[in-house]
């Protein structure tokens, strides 16, 4: 199979125990990446720090770390890491997530296949504090049109399940610099410079939530960023007016309801409320 490169950021705050997990999921893959390349997004903690010397001092030659002593926020530290990514294909991937160790076999085996998909994303589940506490669902588009249709309201992807390649990151200017949304504007550029999106329709990562999740997404900060990106969206041509008052609008109105209501509204239209539940396996 072809070689790739696993991409992950790291900052003061990210949980060093989570960090471990998601680590451990990666090297418990069934096909091992060729390099893991984690950059890391100003001055960390001395325990983070720890982990990352161990880590290079028993694989010294999967790891490459970045180090940077400013915080410049993920959208500017995943663009300098994938130009530091020296394969064609690059598996995302979070320090707090969690995947199954066929995951980036199953990505690899597609893109191999259908050499005209350039991202590749996955079903994902939804946890608090462990994996066996599945709180939500998400099914995401499969088809490349079912993926673009999508795109027209929500991201289509869940970031951290993604697999690209780096040349069509690349051709649509790389990451921008959007705290809170650089998937979904890293999406729509790729969808309008041509990329075609593919998400296989299993769970492949286990994603993180806090008991906060749909407080931290209330608010006028939230509100206006939302509105933000998708005035971008207008602007470049891939919104049309009515898609930016639905969704860009629409969005907004959602940031500032109550929060049992913007709860309520997240579990009924934008999650399954009765995910399947089954162990995979002894992790924190």
């Amino acid at each position: 199979m072809e070689k790739y490169s696993v991409l992950m950021s790291l900052y003061i705050k990210d949980n060093p125990e989570q960090f471990i997990d998601s680590l451990e999921s990666m090297l418990a893959q069934t096909v091992l990446a060729d390099e893991i390349v984690i950059v890391c997004d100003g001055v960390l903690t001395e325990r983070l720090d720890e982990i990352l010397d161990d880590y290079t001092r028993r694989y010294p030659a999967l790891f490459r770390i970045k180090r940077r002593e400013v915080n410049l926020g993920l959208g500017r530290t995943l663009a300098e890491g994938v130009e530091l990514c020296r394969n064609e294909l690059i598996a995302r991937m979070d320090a707090d997530d969690y995947c199954v160790p066929e995951r980036c076999e199953k990505q690899l085996k597609l893109l191999a296949a259908r050499p005209e998909i350039d991202v590749v994303g996955s079903n994902v589940e939804e946890f608090i504090d462990s994996v066996d506490n599945v709180v939500a669902h998400v099914v995401l588009p499969e088809t490349p049109e079912e993926a673009e249709k999508f795109a027209k309201r929500r991201c289509p992807v869940r970031h951290p399940a993604l697999m690209y390649r780096k040349s069509s990151v690349l051709k649509a200017g790389n990451y921008r610099d959007y705290r809170r949304a650089q998937d979904y504007n890293l999406m729509v550029h790729m969808l309008l410079s041509g990329a075609k999106i593919y998400n296989i329709q299993e769970k492949l990562v286990y994603m993180r939530v806090s008991a906060d999740f749909y407080k931290r997404r209330g608010g006028w900060n939230y509100a206006k960023t939302s509105l933000k990106l998708k005035k971008e969206f207008y602007d470049c041509g891939f919104y049309s007016k009515k898609d930016f008052l639905i969704s860009g609008v629409g969005n907004a109105i959602v940031c500032l309801l109550p929060n049992g209501l913007r709860k309520l509204f997240y579990k009924k239209f934008l999650r399954k409320a009765e995910p399947a539940k089954e162990k995979v396996g002894a992790v924190k």
